[in-house]
């Protein structure tokens, strides 16, 4: 018999958003306050009590669960040492007798080297450090480091001296609000940097780009605004990128599809900031090389395509557009010819293919063009006029380890003349490897520390437009017989142009490990397919994600994998919001349901800046009632009401800056009311937890045990 879970009270709460009104029962748990700590707090052993009662019925007990999550958590995050002035450098624990992380300075990638400082003596007393990112000065004789103490991914920036391992003085105060933005961009003559930080409290939102210039003999330095021209209001994120000579510097603004919307020449004196390319929905996201933009675009090619855009256009129309309207229209044409925003005046070094480019690096004298075919990744080697020069032998079909934003991409740096990469499967973890152009083969550096007893297929489901859905299946290979109906989890995603990859995720790996059956789908709104696919999903299209999970889950149950008896489903922060649709407008399809760091609420996400900014981008424009609407029809809080709901296992981060667990608490509240069936509605907010990349490793594996212990226990493996 399931225990009852908290009392929890409801109010007449309206909220209003264009001049429409929502019932909002639930809104007091928004609010920090005792009473909603004690709620939050027996929520939690609520959940403890069902999760240990579920294992129980299986024979086993939250130790072997632990055990289980652990051993496949080995090789789980490709932490990639970085080089600069001849030397390497990585946060490493293996070389301390404390199994501290420590700061180490190494001749080699990942060589015997110098423990320069502990993570840990970066922070106050009691508190946890968690290295947000990490970048070593052009000369190699300072690195920074952001460090995060709360889960939160809010970090300030320390910086430490390789010489002699002394944290130095002279760091700026701000806070950076995650590592969205690279941490921060050295000057090529490593006597400062510029960096992306908050301007005042986190929860305001509000961000500038900054310069820092080292202190001399002690003093402290000096921190200013760079004034780059961005569009007025924006709160989207801006990475500064400088050339390796000096001269130039390129600022790169938007996360999800960036481009580089201001370039600076230094060759002249107090050059100012000029416009770039400021007129482009699409991504222009690449790198200084030469004198020139090199980038991978969307514009006028779906699957992306290589481009060069000469730096010096941003002066010749600032030249040709200047003077009196008469003299301006005697130039149009010439303007034309110089305007950055017109592709016609971009240079095209390698047309759209049949491969979906993810990102490109310059190496030495070559580009390293990377990107995937049907999910799997694919590396080309080219000239730098674009030419093809060879591929990179990869192990295996799998994926390339690359920053969830394309805009946190452009901060990677290279390694003189190596490619240093990280590649997993959906069965095989993190190994790290290098390639040199003209060597044949790759170098292993780190070879994978864990290989899944699994086997892997692709399959297809069609949607209600007729469109094939692909999904992996990964099956494991324990069994004497595959089960059938086997047990299953559906793990999708979808939303922001992000792809979705065949690459190693512990907690899906320890879940095949314990027998389960796991289908990794890539549903339209990710950045699988290129662009139409990610459009096919996007604003007034977001119900079309839905669609395709449902395509996929019947599929799997008319095929006889699974039954809805046998069938779960998950996804964080975005897939947390699929997770939610799923469950209130299909509970029939589900036997458990486990949204993790989740949005929920998009009409109460509203009042958060940081939610307004993402719900404005990706869902509707709240000051219109009809856009209000269809929020309001795509948002899970809204959406309760009373069923027959199946379990539920939501999971978020006390500090988490981007899904609140406000988010978490109101849908889970609201749909402990609405049950009408006999399963467990379950929630645990853990503390020190925010989104995930913030998070102690020490969290995230009693995350993941809890997580893990409910699919064991509902699904019966």
């Amino acid at each position: 018999m399931n225990a009852l879970p908290p009392t929890t009270r409801s109010e007449e709460t309206v909220s209003e958003v264009a001049g429409l009104h929502f019932a909002d029962p639930y809104r007091w748990l928004e609010a920090d306050t005792a009473e909603v700590s004690e709620w939050q707090k027996a929520q939690a052993s609520h959940a403890a009590t069902e999760l240990s009662r579920l294992l129980d019925d299986q024979g086993t007990n939250f130790d072997a669960v632990r055990r289980t999550v652990t051993e496949y958590d080995a090789g789980a995050r490709p932490d990639l040492p970085k080089f600069s002035g001849g030397k390497w450098f990585r946060v490493a624990s293996d070389i301390s007798t404390d199994g501290s992380a420590k700061l180490v300075c190494a001749p080699t990638p990942f060589g015997v080297g110098r423990a320069l400082v502990s993570l840990d003596e970066l922070v106050s007393a009691g508190e946890s450090a968690v290295l947000s990112w990490m970048a070593p000065s052009p000369d190699g004789a300072i690195v920074a480091l952001g460090i995060c103490t709360d889960g939160s991914e809010h970090n300030r920036i320390s910086l430490v001296d390789v010489a002699t391992g002394h944290v130095r003085t002279d760091a700026p105060t701000q806070t950076l609000h995650s590592a969205w933005a690279g941490g921060v961009s050295w000057w090529p003559d490593s006597t400062g940097f510029t960096f992306f930080a908050l301007t005042g409290a986190p929860q305001e939102f509000a961000q500038a780009v900054f310069s820092h210039r080292l202190g001399v003999a002690g003093d402290v330095g000096r921190t200013t605004i760079e004034e780059i021209p961005i569009p007025e209001g924006s709160r989207e994120y801006t990475l500064v990128q400088f050339s390796s000579d000096g001269r130039w510097a390129v600022a790169s603004h938007r996360v999800g599809s960036p481009i580089p919307i201001a370039v600076r020449d230094f060759s002249h004196e107090e050059s100012p900031w000029l416009p770039f390319v400021t007129d482009c929905a699409g991504t222009v996201a690449g790198h200084i090389v030469d004198d020139r933009y090199v980038a991978i675009t969307d514009v006028g090619a779906g699957r992306r395509r290589v481009v060069a855009i000469p730096l010096e256009l941003a002066a010749q129309h600032r030249d040709m557009t200047a003077g009196d309207e008469i003299a301006a229209a005697s130039a149009s044409e010439s303007s034309a010819r110089t305007d950055p925003n017109d592709p016609d005046n971009w240079i095209e070094l390698r047309p759209e293919t049949e491969m979906v480019l993810r990102g490109i690096t310059p190496v030495g004298h070559t580009l390293y063009l990377s990107g995937f075919d049907q999910t799997a990744a694919k590396v080309l080697v080219l000239d730098r006029d674009g030419s093809e020069l060879g591929a990179v032998p990869l192990p295996a079909n799998g994926a390339i380890h690359a920053s969830f934003f394309t805009l946190t991409g452009l901060a990677q740096t290279a390694y003189g003349g190596e490619f240093l990469f990280a590649f997993s499967t959906l069965t095989t973890s993190w190994g790290v490897y290098l390639h040199r152009h003209g060597e044949a083969g790759l170098e292993t550096v780190v070879a994978p520390a864990v290989n899944v007893a699994a086997e892997v297929s692709m399959g297809h489901a069609i949607a209600g437009d007729g469109t094939a859905i692909p999904f992996h299946i990964v099956r494991p290979t324990t069994a004497a017989a595959p089960e059938q109906p086997a047990p299953t989890l559906i793990s999708a995603y979808g939303a922001a142009n992000v792809p979705t990859l065949p690459s190693y995720q512990p907690d899906l790996a320890a879940f095949v490990a314990s027998g389960g059956t796991l289908v990794q789908a890539y549903l339209r709104g990710g950045g699988e397919f290129g662009t139409e696919w990610y459009l096919g999903a996007h604003r007034e299209h977001r119900h079309v994600r839905d669609g395709d999970l449902v395509a996929v889950a019947e599929h799997l149950i008319d095929t006889g994998l699974t039954s809805p008896a046998r069938l779960a489903l998950t996804g964080g922060s975005d897939g947390g919001l699929m997770c939610g649709v799923a469950v209130t407008k299909r509970p029939d399809l589900w036997r458990a349901v486990l949204p993790r760091a989740p949005l929920l609420d998009l009409i109460g996400g509203l009042r958060e800046p940081y939610l307004d900014f993402v719900i404005r981008k990706a869902w509707a424009n709240p000051d219109v009632p009809g856009e209000v609407l269809r929020l309001a029809a795509n948002s899970p809080y809204e959406l309760v009401a009373p069923n027959e709901f199946p379990l539920v296992y939501v999971q978020a981060g006390a500090t988490d800056p981007r899904c609140p667990p406000a988010q978490a608490r109101k849908f889970v509240a609201r749909l402990q009311a609405a049950q009408r069936g006999s399963a467990p509605i379950l929630l645990h907010v853990f503390e020190n937890a925010g989104h995930g990349a913030g998070t102690s490793h020490e969290v995230i594996i009693e995350q993941d045990t809890e997580w893990l212990a409910c699919l064991v226990g509902a699904l019966r493996l």
